[in-house]
């Protein structure tokens, strides 16, 4: 049986959320900023229709900037700090939205096949035969 909904939320369970099942992608991002935020290599990013995600509870925004100068709307819960959602113009305008795919209730399943800004990336970080390996983001919002 294939899932239509999937359910994730915050370290302290304030913000719970359900994406699309399965992703549209799933990307790591290993620009400087998603390094920062997420204490680790790269976010693992999953890519969902807008009008599909829902979300309960509150999420704080920090307006981040990208490498292009756009705005970056960076949504975390405002209690525990784990970060939910990146939002961005060019998202908004193609009716996507991006979600943290480690706040997941289940992510042993997470395969992601799209890497980008691998040229600030960890250089330890070795890429599976066949993804998509982009030195910086093309398409993404």
């Amino acid at each position: 049986m294939t899932e239509t909904k999937r359910a994730g939320g915050c370290l302290c369970g304030a913000v719970r959320y359900e994406v699309p099942w399965p992703p549209m992608m799933l990307v790591t991002c290993a620009c400087t900023n998603c390094q920062k935020q997420s204490g680790a290599a790269a976010s693992v990013v999953g890519v969902a229709p807008r009008d599909g995600v829902t979300i309960t509870g509150e999420l704080k925004t920090y307006e981040d900037r990208a490498a292009s100068g756009n705005a970056v709307y960076r949504q975390f819960c405002p209690e525990c700090g784990s970060p939910i959602l990146t939002d961005t113009l060019a998202a908004q305008e193609g009716n996507l939205i991006f979600y943290k795919a480690g706040t997941l209730d289940v992510t042993a399943d997470l395969v992601p096949t799209t890497h980008c800004w691998t040229s600030s990336g960890q250089k330890w970080v070795q890429y599976p035969s066949g993804d998509t390996v982009m030195v910086r983001q093309e398409g993404l919002g």
